[in-house]
């Protein structure tokens, strides 16, 4: 496409179409793998018409082919099926649209589906998006639940019977999706991150019914896997039966068997819980009984001890042994006191015995000079001298004279 052009010089639509056309057919036959999503056989007509989507990535081809190529794998491809198609590219000039003419159509066989999903696994695994520390705990008691799944489905019937004959309160948001062919992985996915970002739910629930490995493809999308990973409310996923799991089931905060199982796993049952409640009850009347009963035993036997039974007596004994102390000193201190005053007694006669004055009351007197000496020699006596008499009535003055 060298041709040169400027704006007097412009080229016509249709050459430019042209143009594109014959750069297109110098294209050789390809193998093409994607997924149908739109599958077009009109009754008589020669020519098949499908959307071939590639799962990865938002982007869609048409494909033509003639009805006898289809009728080789019309009972095994459907919409939603994945597809090995062998097709050149081919250009329509009038319409200016590219599309594929496929000359043979090959169903992915399940072992390299199961392949691939388990490549992708490793993948994921190794990113730490399956760890057990980044999972979730559920709520107890969710106010609201999210709920992913399919219109008036069986999946979607189990989980709010179970849930809501389990806890009548509770509440859901659903959001109804396709969930299997070309648009389930896209509109699933928005329903998960519009759930997680709603300010009430407080547990997501991705759910759907049993199906073929192909059928449960949209659940193990690489895509839809790491919304789930990043999503920071709790998500439950329950597709399908126990034997099937899909990549979903590793990365879910729960996994569980069925969609009636996840509606038990995320919603308490009224009825358990107010007997675990009653038995909880009872177990604590039984144990506060038993402790105030071994208490009470325990009081009985301190107070049917004699130190408390009859707690005088501790008083009793040595109250006597006071009370004899007190006697004894008493007596003792009486004795004491009578020998002290016979002493006393003895004492005071010796004493009054021995006393000048009671000499002096047998008529005796005391002479004494003027400077108080006492008179024992007459030779001391000057003629005249005036003399102290001192006798038992009291004292009077005497004069010395010549014997």
């Amino acid at each position: 496409m060298a041709n040169t052009s400027s704006p007097e010089a412009p080229i016509p639509v249709g050459k430019v179409s042209a143009l594109i056309g014959s750069w297109v057919d110098r294209l050789g036959a390809i193998w093409v793998e994607g997924q149908i999503t739109q599958l077009s056989r009109r009754p008589g007509a020669g020519v098949v018409f499908l959307t071939l989507r590639d799962p990865d990535r938002d982007v869609s081809l048409t494909v033509t082919c003639f009805r006898q190529v289809f009728e080789q794998v019309a009972e095994d491809v459907q919409e939603g099926s994945r597809v090995l198609v062998f097709a050149k590219p081919e250009w329509y000039v009038a319409r200016g649209t590219l599309s594929l003419r496929a000359t043979e159509i090959r169903l992915v066989g399940l072992g390299e589906l199961l392949a691939r999903l388990e490549h992708l696994k490793r993948k994921l695994a190794a990113e730490g998006l399956f760890a057990t520390e980044r999972k979730q705990r559920l709520p107890f008691l969710p106010h609201c639940v999210g709920l992913v799944t399919g219109r008036g489905s069986a999946a979607e019937r189990d989980v709010l019977e179970n849930a809501r004959r389990r806890w009548p309160a509770v509440r859901f948001e659903v959001r109804n999706v396709p969930v299997q062919g070309a648009a389930a992985v896209a509109q699933v996915t928005a329903a998960v991150r519009e759930l997680d970002e709603h300010p009430e739910v407080d547990v997501i629930i991705v759910a759907r019914g049993g199906g073929s490995v192909e059928d449960l493809l949209p659940f193990s999308d690489e895509g839809l896997v790491r919304a789930v990973a990043a999503a920071r409310t709790p998500v439950v996923s329950a597709i399908g039966h126990e034997p099937d799991q899909p990549l979903l089931d590793f990365v879910a905060d729960l996994r569980a068997s069925t969609p009636t199982d996840a509606a038990k796993r995320v919603v308490p049952d009224v009825n358990e819980e107010l007997t675990r409640v009653h038995q909880l009850r009872d177990r604590a009347r039984r144990h506060i009984t038993h402790r105030v009963e071994r208490e009470q035993a325990g009081l009985a036997g301190l107070l049917s001890r004699p130190v408390l039974a009859a707690p005088h007596r501790l008083v009793d004994g040595p109250a006597e042994q006071v009370a004899a102390l007190l006697e004894r000193s008493r007596r003792v201190l009486g004795h004491r006191l009578d020998a002290a005053e016979s002493d006393l007694g003895h004492t005071l006669a010796r004493v009054v015995a021995l006393s000048p004055l009671a000499t002096l009351q047998r008529g005796y007197a005391v002479l004494q000079h003027a400077d108080g000496r006492v008179v024992s020699d007459p030779a001391d006596l000057t003629p005249g001298e005036l003399l102290h008499a001192r006798v038992a009535e009291g004292a009077f003055e005497v004069t010395a004279t010549q014997g």
